[in-house]
C-alpha cells in the first residue's frame, strides 16, 4: 500500500488550477490556428485570431485567459493500491483550490446558499469531485474549470427508445442552436448517451476532457462525433456568434448501457476557454 500525504495533494491541485486558468492546453491552440484557415467568414477568422492572441497573452503574462475562472471541477482517479494521509482526500483537493484562487488572483464565483443569500464563498470553493477507483498506487487529478456561460446552455434529456437517432440528433442540435452567442463559440460539445439521469449527465463532461480530435475508440461513437461535428458547423453561428462556419471544434461522445425504457441524452456545451490540466501522483 503506498501512501500519498495531503500535503502533497493541496500543492498539486494549486499548481494545476492556477495552469489550467493561465495557459489553454496546446491541441485546442492546434485547433483553433486549424479554425482560422476552415473559417469562410472574415468576422470569424478575426475572432480567432483575437483568441489565439488572448491565448498567447494569458500564457505569456500568466493570467486568466478568462474573466470567468468557473467551477472547480475536478476529476479523481484513485489508485486502490494507495493510502492517502495527513488528512482527509476532500479536504485537501478544496484547500488546494482556495490556495490557488487566492493567490493565483483567480475570481471567485461560488455562491451559498445558492437560492436566497448567494453569499460567496470567497475562494471558489467547494470544489464539485468526482471520484473513481482504478487499479495501481497513483492518484490522477484533472482540473477543469467550467464558466457558467456555457454551462447555463448544457441540457439533459430522457428521451424514449422510440426516439431513436434521430430524436438524440434533434436535441444535440437543438442545444447548441439555442446556446447560441451566450455559449461563446467555437464550442466543444460532450455528449452522454445512456445510463441513467444523473451518469449520463457525467458522461457529456467527462467527454470534455478528451484532447481536441481524438475521435472515441466506440465505432458507433465515433460515427455520431463526426455527424454531430458536420451538422452542428452547418448551423452558421460562427465565431462568438457572429455567423461563420467553424461553430464547434470538435464534438465527443460517450456511450453506456442504459435501462430497455429509456434513453438519456446530455450535452455539456464548452465554450472556447477549454481548460484543464493534470497531475499524477
Amino acid at each position: 500500500m503506498r501512501e500519498v500525504h495531503c500535503e502533497d495533494i493541496i500543492k498539486a491541485v494549486k499548481e494545476i488550477a492556477i495552469k489550467a486558468n493561465y495557459e489553454l492546453p496546446q491541441d485546442v491552440v492546434y485547433a483553433f490556428e486549424s479554425a482560422v484557415e476552415k473559417e469562410e467568414s472574415p468576422i470569424g477568422k478575426e475572432v480567432l485570431k483575437q483568441i489565439l492572441l488572448n491565448a498567447q497573452t494569458a500564457k505569456e503574462e500568466q493570467m486568466a485567459y478568462c474573466q470567468d475562472t468557473g467551477v472547480a471541477v475536478v476529476f479523481v482517479e484513485l489508485g486502490q493500491d494507495v493510502h492517502v494521509v495527513g488528512g482527509s482526500l476532500v479536504d485537501a483537493i478544496n484547500e488546494g483550490v482556495r490556495q490557488a484562487y487566492t493567490e493565483g488572483y483567480l475570481r471567485a464565483s461560488m455562491v451559498y446558499d445558492p437560492v436566497f443569500e448567494r453569499k460567496n464563498t470567497k475562494d471558489n470553493t467547494p470544489a464539485i469531485i468526482h471520484f473513481f477507483v482504478v487499479p495501481g498506487d497513483k492518484i490522477r487529478i484533472i482540473f477543469a474549470p467550467k464558466g457558467a456561460g456555457s454551462e447555463n446552455t448544457s441540457r439533459l434529456a430522457m428521451l424514449k427508445p422510440a426516439d431513436g437517432w434521430e430524436g438524440v440528433k434533434r436535441f444535440v442540435l437543438e442545444t447548441v442552436k439555442l446556446a447560441g452567442p451566450n455559449a461563446c463559440p467555437p464550442l466543444t460539445v460532450g455528449v452522454g448517451i445512456g445510463g441513467n439521469f444523473e451518469y449520463c449527465a457525467l458522461l457529456s463532461k467527462k467527454a470534455l476532457l478528451r484532447k481536441t480530435g481524438e475521435r472515441s475508440k466506440d465505432p458507433v461513437a465515433r460515427r455520431i462525433e463526426e455527424e454531430l461535428m458536420e451538422d452542428i458547423n452547418k448551423l452558421g453561428l460562427g465565431p462568438m456568434g457572429f455567423g461563420g462556419t467553424v461553430t464547434a471544434v470538435d464534438v465527443r461522445v460517450e456511450l453506456y448501457p442504459c435501462h430497455i425504457a429509456s434513453l438519456p441524452v446530455a450535452v455539456n456545451v464548452q465554450c472556447h476557454a477549454s481548460r484543464h490540466a493534470e497531475v499524477e501522483l
